[in-house]
């Protein structure tokens, strides 16, 4: 793993240390020489303005550049994976294995995140409050090495060269960053504005609750939705709001505090211990009580984006409702909001009709986030 004091070694050897943008005080942002292209905001009903740094606007130009850099497979050393191979937009982004694959062919611990949504993320990735700007996260699969992703590590030079080659590529860095030239700046800054770009919420539920198909849930459906948000199941506490999900920020509330819970997944001790090699936010804090805690996810999706939890451990979405009807594996360190609960066969049907409804097909094929043609 690379540990929170490496990232931030290397983020100031490329010179991207800052929190400019984050709208702290005492920090003037830099100056950004993007295109001066503007950028629309189609915001699904009941979304807040995204919250973007002040040293990355967005504009068409570098949300055009990301998503060609997203699908380019050169990003990796030896050309056999691209971003998009570990986040497939037909599964919301996510890649179908419980713990991702690196380009070498050398398995992860964890699994690749959905990117649906991500610019209200208050944290990347599955257990580091370090990590806030998608600029700053893009570094880590380029160059880390441990695990190995995309290979890069110590390579920079022949990164660069291979963009900096492609005479059309070159162009489209020229038209997001006028001026700049190709540079490692640019080619994160421009992933970061593609992800930020993928917002959507146009599944049967939001139809529902906006009130423009008010036949978009089945009897089911809307009987899940109500089992969901029940104080009997309490699903809502850590799946609520805009995002289902508690770990969120916008145009209002930059700053805010993630958020990290311990589902109950492990308890290897009867004191709530998680397996050696990945224990949660405990391995930033070496604090005892964030053992086990892990981001909560948006359950946008949630459907297609099976396996579950940070390291693949539940298969199906039955085995995700079995293990917090059970009240998880127990132990006094275990989150106090997973107790357990009873569920009949019937409300499991409906608690699972409701989570189906949570797809956005739409988002599955949009032609603005597959790869250019």
């Amino acid at each position: 793993m690379v540990g929170p004091m490496t990232l931030r070694a290397r983020w100031a050897a490329f010179g991207l240390v800052s929190l400019a943008g984050m709208g702290c005080k005492g920090e003037a942002p830099a100056e950004d020489s993007g295109a001066a292209e503007g950028w629309s905001w189609a915001l699904p009903e009941g979304f807040p303005e995204p919250w973007v740094p002040e040293d990355n606007p967005m504009t068409e130009a570098k949300v055009a550049l990301g998503r060609a850099l997203f699908y380019d497979r050169r990003l990796s050393l030896n050309e056999t994976m691209s971003c998009g191979d570990c986040h497939l937009q037909r599964l919301a982004f996510t890649d179908g294995l419980p713990t991702a694959v690196g380009s070498t062919g050398e398995a992860h611990r964890r699994a690749s995140m959905p990117l649906v949504n991500v610019v209200y993320a208050s944290a990347l990735t599955w257990a580091s409050s370090e990590t806030r700007r998608l600029e700053d996260q893009a570094l880590v699969p380029i160059f880390g090495e441990d695990p190995v992703e995309l290979g890069f590590g110590g390579q920079e030079d022949e990164l660069l060269r291979r963009q900096t080659d492609d005479a059309a590529r070159a162009a489209m860095f020229e038209a997001a960053f006028p001026g700049e030239g190709v540079t490692l700046s640019g080619l994160t800054r421009a992933l970061a504005a593609f992800q930020r770009a993928i917002v959507s919420a146009d599944s049967p539920y939001d139809r529902f609750i906006n009130k423009t198909d008010l036949g978009a849930l089945s009897d089911d459906a809307r009987a899940g939705m109500s089992l969901f948000f029940s104080g009997q199941m309490s699903c809502s506490r850590c799946h609520g709001g805009y995002l289902l999900s508690d770990a969120a920020i916008d145009a209002e509330t930059p700053l805010a505090t993630p958020t990290f819970h311990n589902n109950g997944l492990y308890n290897l001790d009867g004191y709530g211990a998680y397996p050696e090699g990945d224990q949660g936010l405990i391995e930033e804090t070496g604090d005892y009580a964030d053992m086990g805690r892990f981001r909560a996810p948006s359950l946008r999706n949630v459907a297609v984006t099976a396996p579950y939890m940070h390291d693949g451990h539940l298969a199906t979405l039955d085995d995700v409702i079995d293990h917090y009807a059970r009240g998880g594996e127990g132990g006094p360190y275990q989150s106090p909001l997973v107790t357990g609960f009873v569920i009949s066969d019937d409300e499991r049907r409906q608690l699972r009709a409701f989570l189906e409804s949570l797809t956005d097909e739409t988002l599955l094929t949009d032609p603005r986030f597959a790869p250019p043609e």
